[in-house]
């Protein structure tokens, strides 16, 4: 087990070892809160044979955290990530949506039925019954 210093190396090494080996690879994240008011985040992966951990105590290392974690969640799902901009440029023009893309997905005024609302303070759960006096 090695620490990385620098978060860049660790990024490349754990989506390399999930490449790799993306049956048996396993990623843990431990938060530890301190009594002095800092935490700690220890970062894990590992495939049995190769360790890799990262610690920190900086707040800075959250997003990084947060993207790494996408990135990871996107691969354990075999996605591909999505383009930011969904506005087309004035030198691309914009593709056309065929027609069986668009007949699948019915909107939802098409569906007939209505989502039910919560009601009552809770939102959906059953009133539990007060018990009865006894005489």
């Amino acid at each position: 087990m090695v620490y990385i210093s620098s978060w860049q190396e660790y990024q490349e090494a754990a989506e390399a070892l999930y490449e790799k080996s993306p049956n048996t690879t396993r990623y843990c994240v431990k938060w530890r809160q301190s009594g002095d008011g800092q935490g700690k985040l220890v970062l894990k992966i590992t495939d049995d044979t190769t360790c890799l951990k990262f610690k920190t105590h900086s707040s800075v290392f959250l997003n990084r955290f947060d993207a790494l974690n996408l990135s990871l969640m996107q691969k354990m799902q075999n996605r591909r990530p999505t383009q930011a901009s969904t506005a087309p440029t004035a030198s691309t023009p914009a593709a056309p949506i065929p027609a069986a893309a668009s007949a699948q997905t019915p909107a939802p005024a098409e569906t007939g039925s209505t989502a039910p609302t919560p009601s009552g303070p809770a939102g959906g759960g059953v009133k539990k019954k007060k018990p009865k006096k006894k005489k």
